[in-house]
């Protein structure tokens, strides 16, 4: 059984999202601040995490941060904010999704079931891809610089195999939506580029002389290989 870890200070809202994930076969983890919510994590390792933005304690965008330093747990935002800005903070910062209150239960499980659909589509084989000091384990899903682990969030994760599984070609932005968010995504092409950054941020110790992921003006993305 799948572990959702409900981080939500108000408890009628907490208590109705447990019956429809409850009902939707989850096991439930309820935390109603940032404290409890990062211990149940660690403790508990949850197969992803509804994080409330606003709570008594500390905001819900450094709980991710934090999450996000060690894990690549898909997290998706829950918050009354609705402002475009306080959407691309969450994708930026590592967020899988972003639903804005008031939601109804349907909608949440939708959400929920789609971003674990996305997070289990990885490319899965034998192989270890090398190129250069950039290692990708494309069956344990495990990506090295030098030996040293790379954390990224799952969907991060299944666009930078897509893109590392055919190196040196072109795919535009609607291509890569279409592999790798799927064809139930009904979010912007702007998804794209702020996952492109976040993984150019964390391969930045990737010598440049070995690879890139450039950007094609016009075009799109490419995972470009140099041969020595």
């Amino acid at each position: 059984m799948r572990t959702i870890l409900l981080v939500e200070d108000e408890e009628t809202i907490s208590r109705v999202l447990t019956v429809y994930l409850k009902h939707e076969g989850y096991e439930v983890l309820q935390a109603f601040d940032g404290k409890s919510a990062l211990h149940m994590f660690t403790e508990h390792t949850p197969n992803l995490v509804l994080l409330d933005v606003m709570l008594p304690d500390r905001d819900g965008w450094s709980i991710l941060q934090e999450i996000r330093e060690n894990s690549s747990c898909p997290v998706i935002m829950l918050t009354a904010l609705g402002d475009i800005d306080y959407r691309l903070k969450g994708l930026n910062q590592g967020a899988d999704d972003y639903i804005t209150k008031p939601f109804i239960g349907e909608e949440v499980i939708a959400r929920v079931n789609a971003v674990l659909r996305r997070s289990a589509n990885v490319l899965e084989t034998d192989n270890i891809k090398q190129y250069g000091s950039l290692s990708l384990n494309l069956d344990s899903h495990v990506v090295k610089i030098n030996g040293e682990h790379v954390v990224l969030t799952p969907k991060d994760l299944s666009l930078l195999f897509f893109l590392a599984g055919r190196p040196n070609r072109t795919f535009t932005r609607d291509n890569l939506i279409e592999q790798v968010w799927g064809l139930d995504y009904d979010g912007s092409e702007r998804a794209v580029d702020l996952a492109i950054k976040r993984i150019r941020q964390a391969l930045a110790s990737w010598p440049g002389s070995q690879g890139e992921i450039r950007t094609l003006r016009g075009l799109g993305y490419q995972f470009c290989v140099y041969e020595k």
